[in-house]
């Protein structure tokens, strides 16, 4: 994780944008850097360095700036330039209580319609998690963990619903990662293999418990990291493991 304002050698070397698509391209760039940890939580944007990396002008790079504070990811503050959002508990806290409402649900019809192609792909999905953390590759794993969910939620078909939940995606996915461990790499296997063991014994009530547990473990280990690490969240200072209200179960 880099913490410093420059140099952003991380960041793709002048010449890669295509000229109609310049402000796009700069703004996902941005995102993953962000979203990957490439650019901490806090860390301080300059944004004529990030010009320089990029080979591009001022007005790219400052539009991208703009979209990603509507996303929560940059702070601007007139006269003081821009730095990357810390991460919010309040709102991972809330994006996981839908997680949890959601894919309990999407369990339910996943289980009821037997999908066999879906079955087929969580079989690939965990298999590719054990090669993953095998490798101790954390980046790789991630990216696996997020299709193993995608994966039963899309079940539902519902794309408004998940539109919304991708939004919000990004800062969970920061939170998400300042946890990973070769430790938390292991329980997740084994708290996914839960879930797949229910799924497989088209037992909904035991596949929905599994895949709540889950969540409530990743909170439990966020939890105590933000105790831990309060400058790295914007209400890490309110914040006390001990007092919160997350409803576990």
């Amino acid at each position: 994780m880099k913490t410093e304002a420059g140099p952003y050698d991380f960041l793709p070397v002048a010449g890669t944008f295509s000229r109609g698509t310049v402000t796009l391209d700069v703004t996902n760039t941005l995102r993953q850097a962000i979203v990957t940890l490439a650019l901490a939580p806090g860390a301080m944007l300059d944004k004529t360095a990030i010009c320089t990396q990029l080979g591009v002008s001022r007005f790219p790079v400052s539009e991208a700036l703009a979209r990603l504070a509507d996303e929560g990811l940059v702070d601007i503050a007139p006269q003081r330039g821009s730095t990357v959002s810390l991460v919010k508990i309040a709102d991972v806290r809330e994006y996981m209580l839908i997680r949890k409402g959601l894919e309990s649900e999407a369990l339910r019809v996943l289980i009821g319609k037997h999908d066999a192609g879906i079955i087929a792909a969580l079989h690939a999905n965990m298999a590719a998690q054990r090669d993953a953390a095998s490798r101790d590759d954390a980046e790789t794993f991630h990216q696996i963990d997020v299709a193993f969910h995608d994966t039963i939620f899309r079940t539902m078909r519902l794309s408004k619903v998940k539109a919304i939940i991708d939004k919000a995606r990004a800062n969970l996915d920061r939170a998400r990662r300042l946890i990973i461990t070769p430790r938390r790499l292991a329980l997740t296997i084994a708290e996914h293999q839960a879930i797949f063991d229910g799924i497989l014994a088209a037992d909904a009530p035991r596949a929905i418990a599994a895949i709540r547990a889950h969540i409530d473990a990743v909170m439990v280990e966020l939890f105590a990291f933000a105790g831990e690490h309060p400058e790295l969240f914007a209400d890490g200072a309110e914040f006390t493991p001990d007092k919160d209200d997350f409803p576990f179960g």
